[in-house]
């Protein structure tokens, strides 16, 4: 029976800690979050209501987790960003609810004072995924094994990420795009679209995902404008700064309006410029 007792968690204030566990006393847990053996609690950290948080796994810094967000083991998130630029800046991890960070995933905070790196809701990282500082990703996002995402990346709603890829720094994937396995993502990858390759190329569009997210019904998506639009914007003879101009002399849809002004701030200076079409 005293053994029994030894390695049952702890109760408290409706939280479950592993007796293992080691949690800061400055640390704001939320009720129902249980934190299992071995795993290390800062005492900048909060987490919200229901999130369990695994074995083995550290969330350090200032660090603040929504609600019903699963860890499972050695996950480490909120640690120093992997930055030479890093001078020991008071920055931020944001994540927020239903969240699932799956084994061996790593996520830094932010670079320099002030600074965030933000996840949003209902996503997905598979094991072994990196997310690099100053990351900002938005909800319904799937990060598939080992997608490793360098510093500044910006990943927009509904993207699927396939296994085994690097996202290099400031690339911007825009909404309801796909990579397919082992890209190289070294430019943005635009909303709506296909992209694979070594290097990477796009391959069109993501007409599958397309249909099945219901933007066709609910919004009045009109695909074959999209189509349209997509052609002229990279399969044309244009250069794709004149493509853009005679794209939006046109009439256009809210997808394809979103395509139009993601290319339009890719091709932007301060950008990386979008993927260019390979063969579909």
């Amino acid at each position: 029976m005293e053994n029994k007792e030894k390695i049952e968690n702890f109760k408290f204030n409706k939280l479950e800690i592993h007796p293992n566990a080691i949690v800061h006393p400055n640390a704001q847990l939320d009720d129902g979050v249980s934190v299992s053996q071995g795993a290390i609690i800062g005492p900048n950290v909060v987490i919200g209501s229901g999130t369990q948080v695994g074995p083995n796994s550290i969330i350090e810094g200032k660090t603040i987790l929504g609600k019903n967000n699963k860890i499972y083991p050695n996950v480490f998130l909120g640690l120093e960003p992997q930055d030479l630029k890093y001078k020991g800046g008071n920055t931020d991890l944001i994540i927020g609810d239903n969240n699932t960070f799956r084994e061996c995933v790593t996520v830094n905070k932010a670079t320099y004072e002030g600074e965030k790196t933000i996840i949003g809701n209902n996503n997905l990282m598979m094991a072994y995924t990196h997310i690099g500082h100053n990351c900002d990703l938005g909800n319904n996002i799937i990060l598939s094994n080992s997608v490793q995402v360098a510093g500044h990346v910006k990943i927009e709603d509904n993207a699927i990420i396939g296994g085994c890829l690097g996202i290099h720094q400031f690339v911007h994937i825009g909404y309801l795009s796909m990579i397919g396995g082992m890209t190289r993502v070294s430019r943005d990858v635009p909303p709506f679209c296909l992209a694979e390759g070594h290097p990477g190329r796009l391959r069109g569009l993501n007409k599958v995902g397309i249909k099945r997210s219901g933007l066709i019904e609910k919004r009045n998506l009109d695909l074959k404008l999209l189509l349209k639009t997509w052609h002229l914007l990279f399969k044309s003879d244009y250069v794709i700064s004149e493509a853009l101009e005679v794209a939006l002399r046109n009439k256009l849809d809210f997808s394809s309006a979103k395509l139009c002004e993601f290319i339009k701030e890719s091709i932007s200076k301060t950008r990386r410029g979008p993927l260019p079409a390979g063969h579909s």
